[in-house]
């Protein structure tokens, strides 16, 4: 119904999505458990699939390179080094746990379907890429082992549909009386004190906001990103791509998530009381990130993959299930919490926004930096999983 280049149209509804979605977890209690940011995605997934917006378009794009970026920056303001506490620094441990079983779980998975699905040595680089990192590396395998570009849409809308599941089925298990007695939970426990009855709606409670917050806000957040982008850029073109430790490093630094991640922490350890004081900030990243997961939800075309490629959405399941299996146990074996389980998993599946995402929308804050760091290092790790196991299929 709304074309791809109505974007003040699509802008308007996934604006009104978040709004409803936020709306929805404070108002209700079955929304307050599932989270307003799945309700979000879930809702643009809706409206997508029925016809009403397009699966693609100049707008989702924008979403990604600026909505989000511009939110990062505001969800760290509080992000003093100091007083992040040491549990977030065991992330990196769990992340590369999980990172190991979205690899067994891609050669399981294609050792049980390589039968019934053809190129599936193609598709499993990908896949193993993608959910070691997020869609980047998709890409980046994609061309390495010059896919077909069919063969790369139905990867795309397989990998985004089971993305969609899966990040509801994360927020299901963070609420799941059978696990969470079985884990332990610091964050959850916290946060359950920190709220009264009222849930999401006390949490969110109204804070004094100048228009002067609001303008340092949006500004300070501008001008890390403005910044970042220029470092990144400048580090990958210097950074030579030649060897494993060479490459990483170009990675990793030349990374405008990771570039953003620390510059913004910097400054809010060096200029704790400055930002720290800056009122709206929270409130303005949170809403921007509802934004974001509408966004997520829109591409998840179910009537294809559910008539066209059912086994490549049974084999891109498997994959994610293998991981979830692999972090909850090896979580389990080496006392890792809940918290960083699901967000070690979740770093994997989508990549650091995502991961970031859920610690917000939980109110996990003092994840957030280490989920955005781990998640940035599997776009360089995902990268080479993929090639790995290209290599070992004779690709």
């Amino acid at each position: 119904m709304i074309s791809a280049d109505n974007s003040w149209a699509l802008f308007a509804i996934l604006a009104t999505i978040a709004a409803l979605a936020i709306w929805m977890e404070q108002r209700f209690r079955w929304a307050s458990r599932i989270t307003g940011c799945v309700i979000a995605l879930l809702m643009a997934m809706i409206l997508s699939n029925a016809g009403i917006i397009p699966m693609e378009a100049p707008a989702y794009d924008f979403v990604w390179d600026y909505v989000v970026p511009m939110a990062i920056p505001m969800l760290l303001f509080n992000a003093n080094i100091r007083e992040i506490g040491k549990e977030s620094g065991r992330l990196l441990i769990i992340f590369l746990i999980s990172g190991a079983g979205t690899v067994l779980g891609g050669f399981i998975a294609f050792s049980f379907l390589k039968n019934t699905v053809s190129d599936l040595a193609e598709v499993t680089p990908m896949m193993i890429g993608t959910y070691t990192g997020g869609s980047i590396n998709l890409v980046a395998m994609s061309e390495a082992f010059h896919v077909s570009g069919e063969l790369v849409s139905a990867s795309v809308i397989a990998d985004n549909l089971i993305m969609a599941f899966y990040f509801v089925l994360l927020m299901m298990i963070s609420a799941s009386g059978f696990l969470l007695r079985r884990f332990r939970h610091p964050l959850i426990d916290a946060q359950q004190m920190r709220k009264d009855t009222k849930g999401a709606e006390a949490y969110w409670k109204a804070k004094p906001v100048s228009l002067k917050d609001i303008a340092f806000s949006c500004s300070v957040s501008l001008l890390i990103v403005a910044v970042s982008n220029a470092v990144s850029e400048v580090f990958s073109r210097v950074i030579p791509k030649s060897g494993f430790f060479m490459n990483l490093l170009n990675g990793m630094v030349g990374s405008r998530y990771l570039v953003m991640t620390t510059v913004t922490v910097i400054l809010a350890t060096v200029f704790s009381k400055q930002l720290g004081s800056i009122g709206g900030a929270q409130e303005i990243g949170t809403y921007l990130i509802h934004i974001f997961f509408a966004v997520i939800g829109v591409p998840a075309s179910l009537f294809s993959i559910v008539m066209k490629f059912p086994l490549l959405l049974l084999f891109c399941l498997i994959i994610v299930l293998i991981n979830l299996a692999v972090t909850l146990l090896f979580g389990r074996i080496f006392h890792f919490s809940m918290e960083e389980i699901l967000i070690a998993s979740n770093a994997n599946i989508g990549g650091p926004t995502t991961a970031a995402a859920m610690a917000i929308a939980k109110g996990w804050n003092s994840l957030i930096v280490s989920a955005i760091l781990v998640g940035t290092l599997g776009y360089v790790l995902g990268n080479y999983y993929g090639v790995l196991s290209g290599t070992l299929l004779g690709l």
